[in-house]
């Protein structure tokens, strides 16, 4: 697919284009990311495409380069408590609102990758797949991912256990193994999420 859905809305007289995604809604998990990008208009580069497309390698310069070029960009997340709280389809949404407010500039459209946003007062685009339609939110996929990657690296320092340095919070094998071993960990683990309740049932009975 080509990453060239933001160049209709240029050629409409939109200057500023935010795109906007997501990482870690899947995961078992550690806080949900967004990060929200304004890259210049008529920028490019073969290393930005849906992050799930690339290796760590290539986020990682590809990280760099959009931190660099980019007109305005912001990271936020919300953590686990919170989406069990608010549950995780709010919680991206809220990180997302937290991200663009991070951006700190103006902006005059918004496109999500098929997240519905309201209270702005300029056009929101909800977009079907569209970390693979368009290099903003693309661009927003990656810094998204390599964020939420690193502290990844950081948990699996705190709770070596669950791996999450290969598995980075998702459902792994391993990671379930884990689960039913040791049980979940209060305010890292989300446990509205059915395997992780099924754990926590499952050890609490134990005792």
């Amino acid at each position: 697919m080509s990453l060239d859905f933001d160049e209709q809305y240029y050629k409409d007289g939109y200057q500023l284009i935010v795109g906007c995604d997501e990482a870690g809604r899947g995961c078992l998990l550690g806080p949900v990311f967004a990060a929200a990008v304004i890259l210049p208009q008529g920028f490019h580069s073969d290393l930005i495409n849906d992050s799930k497309k690339l290796t760590a390698k290539q986020r990682e310069e590809a990280y760099k380069i959009i931190t660099e070029n980019a007109v305005a960009y912001g990271i936020a997340s919300v953590d686990a408590d919170e989406i069990d709280e608010v549950n995780i389809l709010n919680a991206s949404r809220m990180a997302m609102e937290k991200a663009i407010k991070a951006m700190n500039h103006s902006f005059d459209l918004i496109i999500t990758d098929f997240v519905k946003m309201k209270g702005y007062d300029v056009p929101v685009i909800p977009l079907a797949h569209g970390d693979a339609l368009s290099q903003s939110i693309a661009a927003a996929s990656i810094l998204a991912k390599v964020s939420r990657d690193h502290l990844c690296l950081e948990l699996d320092e705190k709770y070596p256990q669950y791996n999450i340095k290969k598995n980075k919070g998702y459902g792994t094998k391993d990671h379930l193994e884990a689960l039913k071993k040791y049980g979940p960990v209060k305010h890292l683990h989300r446990f509205s999420y059915a395997p992780v309740k099924a754990c926590f049932i499952e050890k609490v009975s134990l005792f």
